[in-house]
């Protein structure tokens, strides 16, 4: 249950006022019926000291207006309460690897295209206001489609994304989204890693991209993309063989180092339904929601209800 918040507590003080305005009615009431003792008839005492049909009226009419009374005191201390969603929405940065090896074949057509059509799946599950931005890293890191709300836009920088001959910089593919994502201040902080292969280039280590994702307050899910055994490549220039070595643990490490999670990608199948639920594990802060005019509204009504009561067709008191 979600309890409200105050911004002016010291207001509530002034609730003090509704016990001392019913101690106040009850010395009324008690000192109107020693003075009827005291001056009228036998009849007039019968009168005063057993209707309690009107006592209940009067009693009625005064707890609406203490009703309406105590709902605009705490209208005037600004309640808010936290709901669900967060009101800025959530800065979502996909940082895909774009090295030679995401031109494997194992899934179809190919890695690459496979991690687009998953991404794309992602960035459509996204609520409007909402932030998506991707980064792509090769033996360098750069920017594809800068961070917005415009989901169109992305997708089609998603698109133009191609495939590239380059090394892993999977620390400056996940600095550089980490810049990204606070590019936009006083929104959560998403990322979403996914690679295929080992760091082996770039100027920024992945430990060194850990501390500044945790320093920046930034939640990284990470994919690894590789199925079962060694994804031959190619060959070199020797006819070695060359393959693609998933660097599971590094990625596990991100995840778990910045409350992130980590999923393991085998096949373009589950590929597809690790971003189609990815949205769900996103941890979005609560908003503040002011709800005073509630309470107003309430001492309004209250204030409608004790007219009616007092003058309108249904009136309690002749």
């Amino acid at each position: 249950m979600n309890l409200p918040g105050f911004d002016s507590q010291m207001v509530l003080i002034a609730l003090l006022i509704l016990p001392s305005l019913y101690i106040v009615y009850l010395k009324i009431i008690s000192k109107k019926k020693k003075e009827a003792i005291k001056f009228s008839n036998l009849e007039y005492i019968k009168a005063a000291i057993n209707n309690k049909r009107k006592s209940r009226r009067d009693t009625l009419l005064l707890l609406i207006a203490m009703i309406s009374i105590g709902s605009m005191i705490v209208g005037f201390a600004n309640p808010h309460i936290p709901l669900e969603q967060s009101k800025e929405g959530v800065n979502v940065v996909l940082v895909i690897d774009d090295s030679g090896s995401m031109q494997a074949k194992d899934y179809k057509p190919d890695r690459l295209e496979a991690a687009k059509d998953s991404s794309k799946i992602l960035i459509q599950s996204l609520l409007p206001k909402d932030n998506a931005g991707i980064v792509v890293f090769g033996t360098g890191a750069t920017t594809a489609a800068y961070l917005s709300p415009n989901k169109d836009k992305v997708l089609e920088k998603l698109s133009n994304i191609a495939p590239t001959d380059g090394e892993t910089a999977l620390g400056d593919g996940l600095s550089l989204g980490i810049d990204m994502a606070t590019s936009i201040q006083n929104q959560k902080k998403v990322i979403i890693l996914l690679s295929d292969g080992a760091s082996n280039a770039g100027v920024i280590t992945p430990a060194e991209a850990i501390s500044f994702a945790k320093a920046n307050n930034i939640q990284v899910f990470t994919v690894g993309l590789g199925t079962a055994g060694k994804t031959l490549l190619g060959y070199d220039f020797f006819g070695n063989p060359q393959y693609a070595e998933l660097d599971e643990n590094t990625l596990k490490s991100i995840a778990e180092k910045t409350d992130g999670k980590y999923f393991k990608s085998v096949d373009t199948k589950t590929l597809s339904e690790i971003y189609q639920n990815i949205g769900s594990h996103i941890t979005r802060e609560k908003e503040e929601t002011n709800i005073k005019d509630w309470f107003f509204a309430i001492a309004l009504g209250s204030i409608f209800v004790q007219f009616y009561f007092r003058y309108g067709q249904g009136r309690i008191i002749q």
